[in-house]
């Protein structure tokens, strides 16, 4: 068990530094895409980048749907979208401060709200039945044509240095790979030291697992967010928490309809409360302070100890 133990950690290790590569490699790339195809670093950021990212939840979920495990799936979902808003945007937003635009608010933020509530409503009775995914799969579709017809860009000062080669696509496509498997083998390795310490199946869904799989976009936002791309750091994650709900727990609800636990709902809640704060940190300002990160942090920390003990 020691020897396991002792395993799993150095997967852990090595994974963090794959992860942060293959960010860096996504970010480079993914500028210079967008200023190639005339559209804003936020679209890629909330299209390509975003839907690359939650590869890991979308295996993790899918994988969790098929095999009927509802609550690591769902849970996976809600946990991952607390976490990317919570301990990453304001992770990032603590070591340097993100700032907004417009459409970031008042499109995509409210889009997120809209889409939370949505599915705080289709699992209020704990079930997830597949003409619901089918819903929250149009409801993608819908909103992934709006923004790749509408070609506008509000933080237009964001002009990455170079040009556009074909080997950005290389880039892009390599960055991608190392944080999906980066991903992978480190939700196998957290996973197994979170059975070691006791805990149940949906805590770890919706922490453990949701830490792991949401570690791609904890990795690209934050060298984004270094390197100046705000509109890809912000994108990305509020892109990541809209694909993770309609599309990848919409398509896993469309392949196997879900029941879920009472918890889930709790966690639910956590949610939507937490996108309307995000979103009003957004529109304050134009800009999500290093204080309000903080603020994001510790509240997630809080709500991860209560997700951990447990009932009662």
């Amino acid at each position: 068990m020691v020897g396991q133990t002792l395993l799993d950690v150095g997967i852990l290790i090595a994974t963090v530094f794959a992860l942060w590569k293959g960010a860096e490699l996504i970010v480079e790339s993914s500028a210079h895409i967008a200023k190639r195809f005339g559209v804003s670093q936020l679209v890629i950021g909330l299209t390509v980048v975003s839907f690359g990212t939650s590869a890991p939840e979308f295996a993790v979920t899918l994988i969790a749907a098929v095999n009927d495990q509802p609550n690591i799936s769902v849970g996976n979902v809600v946990g991952s979208n607390i976490f990317n808003l919570g301990f990453i945007l304001g992770g990032v937003a603590l070591v340097r401060g993100i700032s907004t635009s417009r459409n970031l608010v008042y499109r995509d933020g409210v889009v997120l709200f809209a889409t939370t509530l949505l599915l705080l409503f289709f699992i209020g009775d704990l079930s997830f039945q597949r003409w619901e995914g089918i819903v929250m799969i149009a409801f993608l579709v819908v909103y992934l044509s709006f923004l790749i017809f509408r070609k506008d860009d509000e933080l237009a000062d964001e002009v990455p240095e170079g040009d556009f080669g074909w080997v950005d696509i290389a880039k892009l496509v390599g960055g991608l790979g190392l944080i999906m498997v980066g991903g992978h083998f480190f939700v196998e390795a957290a996973v197994d030291l979170a059975r070691l310490l006791g805990m149940s199946e949906w805590a770890i869904g919706v922490t453990i697992v949701a830490a792991g799989t949401s570690a791609p976009e904890f990795a690209t936002s934050l060298v984004a967010a270094f390197r100046g791309r705000y509109g890809l750091s912000a994108g990305n994650l509020i892109g990541s928490d809209l694909f993770n709900m309609l599309g990848v727990l919409g398509l896993a609800g469309t392949i196997n309809p879900m029941q879920v636990d009472p918890e889930s709902q709790s966690s639910l809640y956590m949610l939507c409360a937490l996108v309307f704060i995000v979103v009003i940190m957004m529109r304050s300002g134009w800009k999500v302070s290093r204080a309000e990160g903080a603020f994001l942090v510790i509240v997630n920390l809080i709500r991860w100890f209560f997700d951990v003990r447990g009932p009662g």
